[in-house]
């Protein structure tokens, strides 16, 4: 088996989430997958993917290059009441693009605070 074959549900998963300059190659008993991604949440996708086939990263034979393109637009206050879920619906993004543009604010996504300057990533 290739480790084209091997590992084509990550390969098929970068395509779905619309990885730019997604390419793979198999060089040296080693595949190469390098790209874009929209959000870190996409990228941690892939990993949790690549993660099923080899679950304690034994294998030593996926590369991942992945990059985020993840810009911020704007800032947002945290007001009572406010759920990263919510704030992330207004914005059109999900709590987990949220959460991940701000981790050096929110060690709980569960536990967010008002008065709190947020980072909103673009929807690209």
């Amino acid at each position: 088996m290739s480790l084209q074959d091997k590992y084509k549900e990550v390969a098929d998963l970068a395509s779905q989430l619309g990885i730019e300059n997604l390419q793979i190659r198999e060089q040296d008993n080693v595949l190469y997958i390098d790209g874009k991604a929209k959000t870190a949440a996409d990228k941690d996708k892939l990993w949790k993917a690549y993660e099923k086939i080899d679950p304690d990263y034994r294998s030593a034979d996926v590369v991942m290059n992945i990059e985020v393109e993840e810009g911020v637009s704007r800032e947002y206050t945290v007001e009572r009441g406010d759920s990263l879920s919510k704030i992330a619906k207004a914005y059109g993004v999900t709590w987990q693009d949220i959460f991940e543009a701000n981790k050096d604010v929110i060690s709980n996504p569960d536990l967010i605070q008002p008065g709190w300057k947020l980072k909103i990533p673009t929807v690209l």
